[in-house]
């Protein structure tokens, strides 16, 4: 199996850390985050391309989605900084060679007064961990 999913997040983690410091940034869903801003990253898709196996059923590419959630609790201001963080996530995602495919809020209604944002990326990975878009 081809996976790179630790080093998706750390990028990722990395340069929201930068940016917003105290952001708390898992690698599993959340669905009520104990601190925020929170950043929700999971690998939600893995899947061998079959025109490129070899005859003995080797994986040389998958594709794969990535699944963000990015969660605001701020009184005011938390759909400001979702997108603001949401912007970062989209550019690194960008550069490693990612296509955002889908982009929306959340109602999330367990807890009226948290902001999220959902995004999701996907891009084909050679077994040599090289990105493709799609």
């Amino acid at each position: 199996m081809i996976n790179i999913e630790s080093e998706i997040f750390s990028l990722v983690r990395n340069s929201i850390i930068n940016v917003y410091p105290s952001s708390f940034v898992v690698g599993e869903y959340v669905k009520s985050p104990s601190s925020f801003p929170c950043v929700s990253l999971v690998e939600t898709d893995n899947v061998p391309l079959t025109r490129t196996q070899t005859t003995d059923s080797v994986e040389n590419h998958v594709s794969v989605m990535y699944e963000v959630n990015v969660y605001s609790n701020k009184a005011v201001g938390k759909k400001t900084e979702c997108k603001n963080i949401i912007e970062v996530i989209d550019s690194t995602m960008a550069v490693l060679g990612f296509s955002r495919i889908m982009l929306t809020p959340i109602p999330n209604m367990d807890e009226a007064t948290i902001y999220r944002i959902t995004g999701r990326y996907r891009a084909v990975i050679s077994k040599n961990k090289t990105i493709f878009r799609r």
